[in-house]
């Protein structure tokens, strides 16, 4: 089961988010200030930490300053009123990986977490598992039903991008920068290109399909 930590001094607050996530299957570890969430941390191994920024003893940022010395790979999600530019650039400095501002939709939360904790076990795995597809970053392979497809490196580095990310709208410009770097002669019309390719290898995918965003580039869209 996954276990998660949630770091909150407002008791009403802890017991709120801590239900959510037990309802949702989670296992939880509630802590009231940094330092017995350091505590908490030397007895377990947790999947995501989420973090109130303003509390006794030891505030949010120190704690995540901490854990960062020695876990570069736990997702961080801060719980906060702090809602002005400079907080979250520090925060995210740190190396936190998302904010929720208070008063906050718990639904978002929920989805927030799903999103990122599902991110950290493809980065921990190199693999990602879509309905009949399978991709495994390591190995290089895609297989759709156990059949295994062919994609040259450039498809099989664009297709694992986008399906890291599911959702998430990618430009052709931010593609280009990425994936051709300074080949002089790639155009916004070679991504087209490449994602024709790729529909047309994932064709039979039943758990999801590359979409165009009109006028800014590709995402994927779950089924």
């Amino acid at each position: 089961m996954v276990k998660i930590l949630v770091v909150e001094d407002d008791k009403a607050m802890n017991g709120l988010v801590s239900t959510c996530l037990r309802d949702n299957g989670y296992e939880v570890k509630s802590c009231f200030d940094g330092v017995e969430a350091l505590n908490a941390l030397e007895e377990n191994v947790y999947s995501m930490i989420i973090s109130d920024v303003m509390m006794p003893n030891m505030d949010g940022y120190a704690l995540a300053e901490n854990v960062r010395l020695t876990d570069k790979n736990t997702p961080i999600i801060f719980m906060t009123a702090k809602d002005d530019k400079a907080s979250k650039l520090y925060g995210y400095k740190l190396g936190i990986d998302d904010y929720v501002t208070k008063p906050f939709d718990i639904d978002v939360l929920m989805l927030k977490i799903a999103a990122l904790l599902r991110r950290a076990k493809i980065e921990t795995e190199k693999k990602v598992e879509i309905g009949n597809f399978v991709m495994n970053a390591e190995e290089r392979t895609a297989e759709i039903d156990g059949q295994e497809i062919a994609l040259t490196v450039r498809e099989f580095d664009l297709l694992f991008k986008l399906l890291s990310f599911p959702k998430k709208t990618f430009t052709r410009s931010a593609l280009m920068e990425e994936f051709w770097d300074y080949d002089s002669s790639a155009t916004s019309r070679t991504v087209d290109v490449y994602m024709a390719k790729l529909r047309e290898k994932t064709a039979d995918c039943d758990g999801f399909e590359i979409v165009t965003v009109h006028g800014l580039g590709y995402k994927v869209k779950l089924k």
